[in-house]
């Protein structure tokens, strides 16, 4: 297996492709963006192989993101290569225009339901409308939790791990007698994956993805192979610190309510994250409000039209655990 990083001018570094041309069948999990750029460099880690594009026999997208399923479509075209993603995913991917238009009408319903101001509206639809390239959708095979696949002798086995996505998985699989993982961005080493404003179709996503978050911690991986930037030696310990880093997240939001009183998303997202520029207009907000609604839903946060307070008590309860980590459920 070779990991090919991509270039990415996005925050959480370069994106990784990683080739199994190892065997009888050439594959790759995720394909980078859909640029010029990206292309190039894809083309050239392939000539260095001796393979080119119309060898690709088979593709895994860990999630529907266009930084990891940019190319999908055109390598599919040169190759007839079978695209695999999960069946939450796969109407994105294909190109469905209801299911875009769905999505996007989600969105601006929380635009409103969050308190976003218009300019950062503006920001997001010129963001989301996305630069004039040429690009084809590809045919997708839709794939579920639990699924195995054998490619040149490594078997592939789908894990679903909702919450940045609605259709992201990991591939675990066995590499040099090592229990290894193709993490998509359920598991980053830099950044913390945006939960809630980076998909939100995804119904309650803060639990859903710690959830996602424990099973990495358990199934205990000797390594993980993230959708950006360098390999992971320490899977679970990354996996937990993230846990605990959505822990303090929660107590940092109520904290804000505590000192605010009530108010709405856009300004609990504005205190935790201040001024905001880009797709962060839309990550922000939509952080804030998956925690917002984890803590709605545990009892400690009341929601009033679209604003949120401290239930009765939770003041006090603060005040008397001082600078202590504020337990979280999941």
């Amino acid at each position: 297996m070779d990991r090919i990083p991509l270039s990415n001018s996005a925050f959480e570094g370069d994106n990784n492709a990683y080739l199994f041309a190892d065997g009888d069948e050439t594959v790759l999990i995720d394909t980078g963006d859909w640029m010029a750029t990206t292309r190039e460099q894809l083309e050239a880690a392939f000539a260095d192989r001796g393979l080119e594009f119309a060898d690709v026999d088979r593709i895994f997208l860990t999630h529907w993101h266009h930084d990891h399923v940019g190319l999908a479509g055109e390598i599919q075209a040169e190759s007839g290569a079978e695209v695999y993603v999960h069946e939450r995913d796969a109407p994105l991917v294909a190109g469905e225009a209801d299911a875009w238009e769905e999505m996007f009408d989600q969105q601006e319903a929380y635009f409103e339901q969050w308190g976003m101001p218009e300019a950062g509206r503006e920001t997001l639809r010129d963001l989301m409308a996305g630069p004039e390239v040429s690009t084809e959708n590809p045919t997708v095979t839709p794939i579920e939790d639990g699924e195995t696949f054998s490619v040149n002798g490594h078997e592939l086995r789908v894990v679903h791990t909702s919450g940045h996505a609605a259709g992201l998985c990991l591939f675990e699989t066995e590499l040099d007698g090592r229990r290894e993982a193709f993490t998509g961005d359920a598991l980053l080493p830099v950044y913390t994956p945006n939960v809630g404003g980076a998909d939100v179709r995804v119904e309650n996503p803060l639990p859903k993805y710690l959830r996602a978050l424990q099973g990495i911690v358990d199934a205990d991986y000797d390594r993980a192979w993230p959708g950006h930037r360098d390999p992971i030696d320490e899977p679970a310990d990354r996996a937990a610190y993230i846990i605990d880093h959505h822990e303090e997240r929660s107590y940092r939001v109520l904290d804000a309510l505590d000192r605010l009183g009530p108010c709405d998303t856009w300004t609990v997202s504005a205190d935790l994250f201040g001024d905001l520029e880009d797709i962060h207009i839309l990550h922000g907000p939509g952080e804030s409000y998956a925690h917002l609604e984890h803590l709605e839903r545990a009892g400690t946060v009341v929601r009033e039209g679209d604003e949120y307070r401290l239930a009765e008590g939770v003041a006090e309860e603060l005040a008397a655990i001082d600078d202590e980590r504020w337990p979280l459920q999941y």
